[in-house]
């Protein structure tokens, strides 16, 4: 067993549970110093292990890495896709309208002032700012991990979904003042222009296509590492709020889940624009929007 990999999935479900550290160590008569040791990749326990994953209402093969891992809360998939990134030497990304580690200061900013307002507007106030805390914490972490690491990347991003993202600005549906709002249009349009000059460009260890004739129906990514590569399928997209959207995220790395996926992606690839082609259609994009 890896008990590294367990502790990681361990916090991943933790928060998916939605309780306390605390309320699950005393559940499982342990100290919370324990459970933080255990999270960190200590020794642990099959007994343990088992009455874990009865306490996180998951099966104890979840924590062990095998089969498919479900999240349906967005903080609990972004720190279990975090996780997944640290051992990431390429990334293949297909669909959705932005690349995440890839975007602009313009596009942290926005979505870190909206989530903020539409949190401080909450009924539960506190609690909602520290998720929303948590969850920009959790963002900067994934972006400090890209610029550390620098993994091939490869992103195919759908033509329907930017122009949502133009039409719509950055954390769209949120209910934050006009000033916001214009704010989060502001950082849309920025981060598209961002992505036409990638394109034109080609940055090391970067290649950005754009599906324009077939709009992907979902987003999925294939993350390969040198051991083993993973496939993460997600409803979320990187600025839906840590406490809004409905769906559940998954993530396997069954071969053949990589294998069909990897396909998939492989031919999304062959069709979609690229290199100035692709930043002249996103330029017409911007245009378009106004």
């Amino acid at each position: 067993m890896r008990f590294a990999d367990i502790g990681q999935q361990l916090r991943a479900y933790r928060l998916e549970s939605g309780l306390r550290a605390e309320e699950i160590a005393a559940r499982l008569g342990v100290s919370r110093a324990a459970l933080y040791r255990y999270e960190k990749g200590e020794v642990i326990k099959l007994d343990t292990i088992r009455r874990l994953a009865e306490l996180l209402k998951i099966s104890p093969l979840s924590l062990l890495g095998i089969g498919v891992e479900y999240f349906s809360r967005p903080v609990a998939f972004q720190e279990r896709l975090r996780q997944v990134e640290e051992g990431a030497d390429q990334i293949l990304l297909v669909g959705g309208a932005v690349c995440y580690p890839t975007t602009t200061d313009a596009f942290d900013g926005a979505l870190a002032e909206a989530w903020t307002e539409a949190a401080d507007a909450s009924a539960d106030r506190v609690a909602a700012r520290a998720a929303t805390d948590q969850m920009l914490g959790l963002l900067a972490a994934r972006k400090k991990l890209h610029q550390s690491r620098r993994p091939t990347i490869i992103a195919i991003l759908g033509e329907g979904a930017l122009t949502r993202l133009l039409r719509e600005g950055v954390a769209a549906g949120l209910p934050v003042p006009e000033r916001s709002r214009q704010r989060c249009l502001a950082a849309a349009r920025a981060e598209a222009e961002a992505i036409a000059a990638m394109m034109d460009s080609v940055p090391i260890g970067l290649q950005l296509g754009l599906a324009s004739v077939v709009e992907p129906a979902g987003s999925f990514m294939v993350l390969r590492g040198r051991d083993r590569a993973h496939v993460i399928a997600s409803p979320f997209a990187p600025d839906t709020p840590p406490q809004g959207g409905i769906g559940v995220s998954s993530i396997t790395a069954a071969d053949e889940a990589v294998a069909a996926h990897q396909r998939v992606a492989e031919a999304a690839w062959r069709d979609s624009l690229k290199g100035a082609a692709a930043a002249a259609r996103v330029r017409e994009l911007i245009k378009a929007a106004g």
